[in-house]
């Protein structure tokens, strides 16, 4: 359920087929040294190409996008959303981390580049249980905006001392996180069902589809992480089942 990635030049396998193959998608960390290119092109899986830092240039079809990130509690996101049979070299003109996403599907669809300008991020949990559930919440792609795809992408940026996938909740959908902090001491809580662990920088958990998966940030720490969720074959990921137990939450002003 758990996993520590040090990361090294090159690939940097989170899961696939044969890596926590029950998730369902592939995701990988690639880190570029300047001056270095990474090339992806598949012909029966779409990619995500997120940004987690550096500077560099994303290139496909005719298009070549500079992006730039520095710091991503900060700054929105730079991510490529391209169909299967699509070459992408993004070239790095600094240290450059990209996560890269994958899943198979039959549909061809336009490229996407979502950039800071037109991402959209929302600052939840303010009112709720006193400020402890407070986090950005920043939804790269999903059902409601890309109905064409197999699997949804997002980020979360967790306040210190906060609590985030809040209220417990669980889909039937498998989920996969990667983590960031704000310092390298930093660190965090994963709970999956009944099973905790630690989480530190570029950690992983790995969410089975059904159980419950809160996630809580230590003081003094910030906390992001990608979130990514494959969808069903006509059962698409669109809500999150709150945990009948702590269903009371939701909306509550008072606490016991």
């Amino acid at each position: 359920m758990f996993n520590h990635l040090n990361l090294n030049n090159g690939k940097n396998l989170v899961c696939d087929k044969t890596f926590h193959p029950d998730m369902l998608m592939d995701v990988a960390v690639y880190v570029l040294e300047k001056d270095e290119k990474l090339e992806i092109y598949s012909e029966d899986k779409e990619s995500a190409i997120l940004l987690l830092t550096g500077k560099g240039y994303y290139n496909y079809e005719e298009n070549s996008v500079e992006v730039s990130r520095s710091d991503v509690f900060e700054e929105k996101p730079y991510c490529l959303h391209v169909s299967k049979n699509t070459k992408v070299v993004v070239e790095a003109n600094e240290y450059t981390e990209v996560l890269v996403q994958s899943k198979e599907n039959e549909n061809d669809f336009e490229s996407v580049m979502y950039t800071p300008e037109n991402s959209h991020e929302v600052i939840a949990g303010v009112e709720e249980y006193e400020g402890t559930s407070k986090r950005i919440i920043r939804t790269i792609f999903d059902y409601s905006t890309a109905p064409y795809s197999n699997m949804v992408i997002g980020e979360v940026i967790s306040y210190t001392g906060r609590w985030n996938s809040y209220p417990p909740h669980h889909h039937p959908q498998p989920e996969v996180y990667f983590y960031k902090f704000n310092h390298p001491a930093g660190f965090g809580i994963s709970i999956i069902d009944e099973n905790a662990e630690v989480v530190r920088n570029n950690s992983a958990s790995y969410i089975p589809g059904g159980v419950v998966h809160p996630q809580a940030t230590a003081p003094g720490y910030r906390m992001y992480y990608v979130w990514m969720i494959p969808h069903f074959e006509n059962k698409p990921w669109t809500e999150r089942i709150f945990a009948e137990e702590h269903k009371w939450l939701v909306g509550a002003t008072k606490y016991k």
